[in-house]
């Protein structure tokens, strides 16, 4: 039953935005499995990975954006580092994905003759939400 449930909530969608904390490794960690989860579940993919609290001070930060690029470049996504509180590289990393869906739809809708419109769904994970701040 969870793996249906799983595949439904997956269903349809066309592009991902992994976010981890940069002052959390355990965060980082989870990435990966984020990540593997997504491409068992989902045909044809966008991803986007983002590194948030990017306000934070220096000595707050674990994550450094080297070791994240490097990992980032080895799974062929993009990586991004953003202030949510700060509203930094928020909106870019939407438009930059939202650009990604949008030619993927094309590219896909050329090569099968096929015309029309998509949506795209908005999903926020449980496990995502974040209580405490710098």
């Amino acid at each position: 039953m969870v793996i249906i449930i799983v595949h439904r909530y997956y269903r349809g969608t066309h592009g991902v935005i992994v976010v981890y904390d940069v002052t959390s490794g355990d965060s980082f960690v989870n990435v990966k499995r984020w990540l593997s989860e997504i491409e068992q579940n989902c045909d044809v993919v966008n991803r986007v990975l983002v590194g948030n609290k990017n306000d934070c001070p220096a000595e707050k930060k674990v994550v450094e954006k080297d070791d994240a690029q490097r990992f980032a470049d080895q799974m062929g996504i993009r990586l991004w580092e953003t202030s949510a509180k700060e509203n930094a590289n928020v909106e870019d990393v939407f438009r930059e994905l939202t650009k990604m869906v949008l030619k993927t739809k094309r590219d896909s809708n050329a090569a099968t003759g096929g015309g029309g419109s998509g949506t795209i769904k908005v999903q926020r994970s449980s496990e995502s939400k974040s209580k405490c701040s710098c």
